[in-house]
């Protein structure tokens, strides 16, 4: 009966090192471009096509994963929404800057993560499997030590994209136009939900906007955050979200296959962690993709049943 019991832990021991193995070592580099069809345009519009990048946490030695990003340039999407957590490492900027050297001139829009603010903590992995490492209204740290402002004057500066931290704007693309709005990352309180009704309210107000006889059914709206916590999600709907980009999961990390993710890091359900599904609030609803990211924390460099990703959303007309 030892022998046994012996046995099979050993067995166990044997697949949990191969299953590690796996995901510490070819998983995590197993770059994949999904792809979605989004019917939000009005009829008759022209397709959009959209990247979706999040969750990045780009070290200085992580070569491979600069480079695969640099390749989705040409793709040329349309526009390029960003959603955070680009830095996993105090030297992570230049990285950042090699991946995204062939962006310039696509549109884009950002919002940051917590890990743009705050350099990676080393962490036990079981506090990760009990819940969220954070709240969502309180500050997960008490310093900010990363160059945030080097990072944004590259996005804003050097390609041009557009900031939604607690922002809104507009967009014009293939003759639709898109009224998009954003918060600084949930996952910390970093959100201001409350400022976002009066920024909409004077966005529709500017003659820039609507005072050109644009017909208000024809905007589309898009809402974008880091971490998908239900109370933005709520809000986002609420303030007319066709769609909504997120990130901050990584779809679970760590999954099992039939079972799907483990933990999503936030309070949104696990069967939502990542993918397009739709996100219903108050009778209203709109279309959310969660992005299950290209990185990991240096501290837990293992993916399972869940391959680092970007998207390409393709925007098609209503049905």
């Amino acid at each position: 009966m030892t022998n046994r019991v012996g046995a099979a832990f050993g067995a166990l021991a044997l697949i949990g090192a191969a299953t590690f193995a796996w995901g510490s070592l070819v998983e995590r580099k197993r770059f994949t471009l999904r792809e979605e069809t989004v019917p939000v345009l009005p009829r008759g519009a022209a397709p959009v096509t959209v990247l979706h990048l999040s969750d990045l946490h780009m070290a200085p030695w992580q070569r491979d994963k600069q480079a695969w990003v640099r390749e989705l340039a040409k793709l040329n999407p349309d526009l390029i929404v960003d959603t955070g957590d680009n830095l996993g490492h105090e030297d992570g900027i230049p990285g950042i800057e090699r991946a995204f050297a062939d962006f310039g001139g696509i549109r884009g829009l950002y919002v940051n993560g917590s890990n743009d603010y705050y350099g990676p903590m080393r962490k036990s992995w079981l506090k990760y499997f009990k819940g969220p490492s954070s709240n969502g209204s309180a500050p997960q740290k008490p310093q900010r030590n990363l160059d945030t402002a080097r990072l944004e004057s590259f996005f804003t500066d050097a390609l041009g994209w557009q900031s939604l931290n607690n922002a809104v704007g507009t967009v014009t693309l293939k003759g639709t136009t898109f009224n998009v709005f954003g918060v600084d990352d949930p996952h910390i309180g970093a959100d201001r939900l409350d400022l976002l009704t009066g920024l909409l309210d004077a966005q529709n107000d500017d003659e820039s906007f609507d005072g050109t006889g644009t017909d208000p059914d024809s905007v589309v709206h898009i809402g974008v955050a880091h971490a998908p916590y239900q109370r933005v999600l709520n809000s986002f709907v609420n303030h007319g979200a066709d769609l909504i980009l997120a990130g901050h999961t990584h779809g679970g990390q760590v999954c099992l296959p039939r079972f799907g993710a483990l933990v999503t890091n936030c309070d949104i359900p696990r069967e939502q962690v990542k993918g397009l599904s739709l996100w219903r609030h108050a009778f209203r609803s709109a279309f959310l993709h969660v992005s299950a990211g290209l990185g990991t924390s240096i501290y837990a460099p293992v993916r399972f049943a869940c391959p680092p990703e970007a998207t390409l959303l393709t925007l098609v007309a209503r049905d």
